[in-house]
């Protein structure tokens, strides 16, 4: 089976095209696992909504400790062996979950597939074709120290990083940084857009972050310093 981890908070607007777009794709086995983090908007009635007509959904209230902790409660929630991250607010096109669980198949030291997303705004119209090509992306866990590619929207990963990376350590940038530099190189750059990745006035995450060189530089000095102590712990 597979598990869809989703965080939500006020997202009411484009809730119900993402989930509908992710349920159409899944098997009754499936399960979908949404953290609402407190929202004061419709998100929870539609979520409670949702809920009770698809057995496949399972609504948590989440730790209301920001993005980061609401990820980490919903990741160590998931029975699955492939875990799918999905955002409150993109839309998946039809074939995201067969070609991704395709690219973990064929290739079985893959820990990550990330898969390329094409930008849109608010009214679904494309920004961008290609994240990918935006960002440059690479992988490598010098490559994301340095410049980090990895977006939680487009990511896939197995069960088994999530335990390695739970749980997240203190003062780290981002979730989807931090299982990057632990995946290293068993990553799959699936180059075909699978995502509508919505960009809006209310979005939790920056497509390039607008932080100050010395806010970056202190991330990345945390992130370092988590993945040796990480290591030095499974030794």
């Amino acid at each position: 089976m597979i598990s869809v981890c989703m965080t939500t908070y006020n997202g009411e607007r484009f809730l119900d095209q993402q989930l509908t777009s992710i349920l159409q794709q899944l098997k009754p086995e499936d399960e979908v696992l949404i953290s609402d983090d407190g929202s004061s908007d419709g998100t929870r009635t539609l979520l409670q909504q949702f809920e009770a007509q698809d057995a496949r959904i399972h609504l948590f209230d989440g730790p209301q400790k920001g993005v980061i902790a609401n990820v980490a409660f919903v990741l160590s929630k998931a029975r699955g062996n492939i875990l799918f991250l999905a955002d409150q607010d993109d839309y998946w096109l039809p074939n995201r979950v067969k070609s991704m669980l395709a690219a973990f198949d064929s290739h079985p030291d893959v820990q990550i597939v990330l898969a390329d997303l094409a930008i849109v705004d608010d009214q679904g119209t494309i920004i961008h074709p290609s994240y990918f090509d935006l960002r440059q992306v690479k992988v490598g866990k010098w490559q994301t120290l340095i410049k980090n590619g990895f977006i939680g929207a487009g990511m896939a990963i197995t069960s088994q990083l999530r335990d390695k990376a739970l749980p997240f350590p203190p003062n780290i940038p981002m979730h989807d940084m931090w299982l990057g530099m632990l995946a290293d190189k068993n990553v799959y750059l699936l180059k075909e857009p699978l995502t509508y990745y919505r960009r809006h006035a209310n979005n939790v995450s920056e497509i390039a972050t607008t932080a100050s060189f010395t806010q970056k530089f202190r991330w990345r000095w945390h992130l370092f310093w988590a993945y040796v102590g990480q290591k030095s712990r499974k030794k």
